[in-house]
């Protein structure tokens, strides 16, 4: 598994997306998120096809975090089943995962 993950969320307002990604970077959890609102999601629930206005959230983070970052966002989440899915991170701006790392763990 890779050192880093980005991770991909999503919420269905604006608030919760602010929320959860505050939780994230407050707690360790995550070095940074960006939030992009009013993505239109279509999406098989209880066997019907639904469509929805949601927030997605894209989190930066170590992989050591990534069980307590999932553990936390359901906690917080207000869907039965929130998708939560990380994508490893092969390589990227050496200073930028450098920071990554300090950002998650407690060194800055």
């Amino acid at each position: 598994m890779s050192e880093f993950l980005s991770v991909y969320m999503t919420a269905p307002t604006r608030d919760e997306a602010d929320e959860i990604a505050r939780v994230l970077v407050d707690e360790r959890l995550a070095a940074c998120a960006n939030i992009f609102w009013d993505v239109a999601s279509v999406y098989r629930w209880q066997g019907k096809v639904e469509q929805a206005q949601e927030c997605v959230i894209i989190a930066k983070t170590t992989a050591d975090k990534f069980d307590a970052l999932q553990k936390r966002v359901k906690e917080i989440h207000s869907y039965d089943c929130p998708c939560i899915v990380a994508t490893a991170i092969t390589t990227g701006n050496p200073d930028y995962l450098e920071w990554l790392t300090k950002a998650a763990s407690s060194e800055i």
